[in-house]
């Protein structure tokens, strides 16, 4: 099944890992099926922060999902938004946190061939490599799998890593930078 209403919230997440936490929330509290798809965008007009797209199966699952947000989350339908949904529905952008197969691949250390067979991901790139990584080769996901859509695609971004395996580039944990150095 193919999620075809995408909507957009604006909950005015600060960080990246602020925004992860809030899908992973909507999700629980309502229950969102494992072929939703939830999105992190990042919004650099006016305050900078963190806005959220969600791909649900039909207007039902959306009704209920707005009516949620206008009770939970007011005031989350912005410009910001609306630019999220516009971004995750062209497919051109959005980090993805929720996806199919998401779960399920971040347990797990798989090939890239099981990657691919078993999420919604539909390719993997190497930073630095001209061409897709070998099927074969396992990606070390450390329970953390963050693709993104580029022209249509949903794309994991990798790095080599120890033993010949792949690794998502974004970390689980990143160090955040520039916050108390020099005190």
């Amino acid at each position: 099944m193919t999620p075809h209403v995408v909507i957009g919230v604006d909950a005015g997440s600060a960080t990246l890992r602020d925004a992860d936490h809030l899908i992973q929330r909507l999700a629980a509290e309502l229950a969102l099926s494992e072929g939703v798809f939830g999105c992190t965008h990042l919004i650099r007009t006016g305050q900078p922060r963190v806005a959220l797209s969600l791909a649900l199966p039909d207007e039902t699952a959306a009704a209920r999902t707005r009516e949620h947000l206008d009770r939970e989350y007011p005031g989350t339908s912005t410009d910001a938004a609306r630019a999220a949904a516009a971004g995750h529905r062209a497919r051109t952008a959005g980090r993805a946190v929720l996806f199919p197969g998401a779960q399920a691949m971040a347990a797990a250390t798989p090939t890239v061939a099981e990657l691919l067979a078993h999420s919604a991901i539909d390719a993997v790139s190497v930073l630095g490599s001209p061409g897709p990584p070998d099927g074969a080769l396992r990606l070390v996901t450390r329970g953390h799998i963050r693709p993104e859509w580029r022209s249509g695609r949903l794309v994991l971004a990798a790095v080599p890593a120890a033993g010949g395996a792949l690794a998502p580039f974004e970390v689980p944990n990143p160090t955040p930078c520039c916050g108390d150095h020099g005190q």
